[in-house]
């Protein structure tokens, strides 16, 4: 099974990534990272490791495995 790695500092919580999601694995998270920005975590179950969230993050914070 794939999985995903988010970079919570990189990332700028812009949430692009939850609207390609076709497994809706990824949400938005409701701690904040360093810069004061909730970031996006991974759901961590049934990603089909697409890679469609890791092209369209502008910050590329996120990293697919299969």
């Amino acid at each position: 099974m794939a999985y995903i790695k988010i970079n919570r500092e990189k990332c700028k919580g812009c949430m692009l990534c939850i609207s390609v999601c076709p497994k809706k694995q990824i949400k938005r998270d409701e701690a904040l990272n360093k810069r004061g920005i909730n970031p996006v975590i991974f759901l961590d179950s049934g990603c089909n490791g697409c890679t469609l969230c890791a092209v369209v993050c502008p910050d590329m914070a996120i990293e697919v495995y299969k």
